[in-house]
């Protein structure tokens, strides 16, 4: 199982940022460039536990070919947080539930060499979203 095709664009984008200023920059710009979400999205239900930024992630699942599908929409109030929402978007949204459940995110981020710079409470955080995501997609596939 291949990763989806934005999220291949991104680890390629990254792969030719060496500076880490550089690699901050591209995460502040994937972020600036999702769409916001509504407040009425800005749910304590849809609020991620355990980062200490304020991050929300809504989801909607859609039936397709006998699967459950699950769309991702995300936001934060902090911009390189925000960024590694983009990044989490384009690796889960509009996937098999199934396949969400199987990916780890982590993994690939450490691939990416994308966590050795965070924070431990940035890296926590995404753990956290990491976590919350699949967790929702095990419970539906």
């Amino acid at each position: 199982m291949s990763e989806p095709q934005a999220f291949q664009d991104i680890a390629e984008n990254l792969s030719f940022l060496d500076d880490w200023e550089d690699r901050y920059r591209y995460l502040i710009e994937l972020g600036q460039a999702l769409p916001k979400l509504t407040d009425a999205e800005k749910t304590a239900e849809n609020k991620v536990n355990g980062c200490v930024s304020q991050v929300w992630l809504a989801a909607q699942t859609e039936p397709r070919d006998g699967q459950t599908m699950l769309k991702y929409r995300g936001e934060s109030d902090a911009m390189i947080v925000q960024g590694l929402v983009a990044i989490l978007l384009a690796l889960y949204s509009d996937r098999p539930a199934r396949e969400i459940a199987e990916t780890d995110a982590i993994a690939l981020f450490d691939k990416m060499g994308l966590r050795e710079h965070l924070t431990t409470q940035r890296s926590n955080g995404l753990v956290a979203m990491v976590n919350r995501i699949r967790n929702e997609a095990k419970a539906l596939s």
